[in-house]
């Protein structure tokens, strides 16, 4: 086997396995909504002649657009104060800032919830008529996704070349250096950051649930379960996620066509800090507000929790949904970032068909969870796949097809940060890809993969949207138990178990830190 023929192999049974848990779900959507056309479900498509539920997609939509402006309006002055600037407490604020990022949105809600819900602890009737709405709909999914815009931002200004910075700041003052150089460095991982917010506030379905306002993935999400299963409905009203998904992915091919994957490492954290002077309060300020709105809803968490000795009740409300997340976030995590290695080689090599990939893995991603949770039911819900569909196997693969793309990009930009002359170097004294791969890339980079493992294992930690729709009987993960018992549990048990997932995520949070640290070992 020649050396390309290998790298061509291992490429294409990466990027069949992506097909395989990807595609393979969107191309049932096209074939149930094929055997509707022919069929006998013309009430089903006439769904989509009402005014209903464009009305409802409407709503979301601008929902949508109001958290991406508010999230970068947060996100991205911050972004720029905690990379570049010498604020006060920035670092820690940026820790607790970031958390919220990571956890599941209606975590946050609930926390909101105990604080300003009508029984809260600072609540009232005002406070509660405006937490359940529009306004505390928004507000929370900014709070809960403005840590994406602030570090996106972040690692634009981390990795601008640092000759760009030095020669502004020869004759130019600091607020104009972060203003005409920093910034517009940062422009791309703020645009972005723009897409996903978007992509992750239109799918979500816990707050709009939580906050007993209308949302439409909502709505597909109620034909797949409950007194309204109507599976046919549920593929008709997936369309338009469906295109907005595509709409979403071609903004995001635009965006990054002529990024370098090696920006993202951090090559500016070196570099003195841009003295803010006499802005320097303000700025302090803004890291404590950014803090507190962070820790707050936490804090409220922990506090029902202890007050109604819901922690010394976790081990009997548990279940095994904590076993259940640890195994699937694992099993996920490992799948991606096994995958993702030859096809992130692939992508910052040039090789014919990656960006093809990587834009499948994209749109997967910036695709609701209502949609591909249809296209996986329609797949694998079949006697004949019956052992993957009634396993965990199930959650396992829509983590997979989900999150590909946070494993992919976050391993192409580790392996960017070596230059190819080194795999060259390999090559000319005869070592062939697998050994190249396996020998000098993955030792060389093995921090920055565990990194990108972490960061994956993460994300399917934090998941609700894709497992609600699959997990199997008994097979619920914490998230799921969480939610589910939210709407009758006892406040104290569910306010506990919110505590444990918080806490699990931040000690992944804080083993994802120790490797980002430029002291630690390599």
């Amino acid at each position: 086997m020649t050396r390309w023929s290998a790298e061509r192999l291992v490429f294409a049974v990466a990027a069949g396995a992506l097909v395989l848990a990807v595609l393979v779900p969107f191309g049932a959507l096209f074939v149930g909504l094929g055997a509707d056309l022919v069929g006998d479900h013309v009430t089903e498509l006439a769904l989509l002649e009402s005014t209903r539920p464009w009305r409802l997609f409407a709503i979301t939509f601008v929902r949508a657009a109001c958290v991406a402006a508010c999230a970068l309006a947060i996100g991205v002055p911050f972004g720029v104060l905690v990379a570049r600037s010498d604020a006060p407490g920035r670092r820690v604020a940026f820790a607790l800032h970031g958390l919220p990022g990571f956890l599941p949105p209606y975590l946050l809600a609930l926390g909101w919830f105990h604080l300003f819900g009508r029984t809260g602890l600072f609540g009232s009737e005002w406070t509660a008529s405006l937490l359940f709405g529009e306004f505390g709909a928004v507000a929370v999914l900014t709070l809960a996704l403005a840590p994406l815009a602030t570090a996106l931002t972040a690692l634009g200004a981390w990795g601008m070349d640092a000759s760009l910075e030095e020669a502004a700041r020869v004759t130019a003052s600091p607020k104009r250096v972060l203003a005409r150089t920093v910034l517009p460095a940062a422009a791309p991982g703020i645009a972005v950051a723009a897409v996903l917010i978007f992509a992750l506030a239109f799918a979500e379905v816990g707050v709009p649930m939580l906050l007993r306002v209308d949302a439409y993935p909502a709505a597909v999400l109620a034909r797949l379960g409950g007194i309204d299963f109507a599976p046919s409905e549920a593929l008709v009203l997936a369309l338009p996620l469906g295109l907005v998904a595509l709409v979403l992915l071609a903004l995001e091919r635009r965006l990054v066509a002529s990024r370098d994957y090696a920006v993202l490492g951090l090559r500016g954290a070196a570099r003195a800090p841009l003295p803010l002077d006499g802005w320097r309060v303000p700025a302090a300020v803004a890291c404590a507000l950014a803090a507190v709105l962070a820790v707050a809803p936490l804090l409220a968490l922990g506090i029902v929790a202890a007050r109604g000795g819901g922690l010394t009740s976790v081990p009997q409300w548990i279940g095994g949904s904590f076993g259940v997340s640890l195994l699937t976030a694992t099993g996920g995590a490992t799948v991606i970032v096994l995958l993702g290695v030859p096809l992130a080689h692939a992508l910052i090599r040039g090789r014919p068909g990656a960006r093809l990939t990587d834009g499948l893995a994209i749109l997967a991603f910036v695709t609701p969870a209502a949609v591909l949770g249809v296209g996986l039911i329609q797949t694998w819900n079949r006697p004949s796949t019956a052992w993957l569909y009634g396993s965990l196997a199930i959650v396992v693969l829509g983590f997979v097809a989900r999150y590909a793309a946070v494993g992919l990009r976050a391993s192409a930009s580790v392996l960017a940060q070596s230059s190819p002359r080194l795999e060259e170097s390999a090559a000319v004294l005869g070592a062939g890809y697998l050994r190249r791969l396996l020998s000098l890339l993955v030792p060389l980079h093995a921090r920055g993969l565990l990194g990108a493992w972490l960061l994956t294992f993460i994300f399917c930690l934090r998941d609700l949207e894709s497992a609600i729709l699959t997990y199997p009987a008994g097979g619920a993960p914490l998230t799921v138990r969480i939610f589910t018992l939210e709407a009758n549990g006892p406040e104290p048990i569910v306010a506990a178990l919110a505590c444990v997932q918080v806490g699990l995520v931040a000690a992944v949070l804080v083993a994802l830190a120790l490797l980002a640290r430029p002291g630690a070992s390599r």
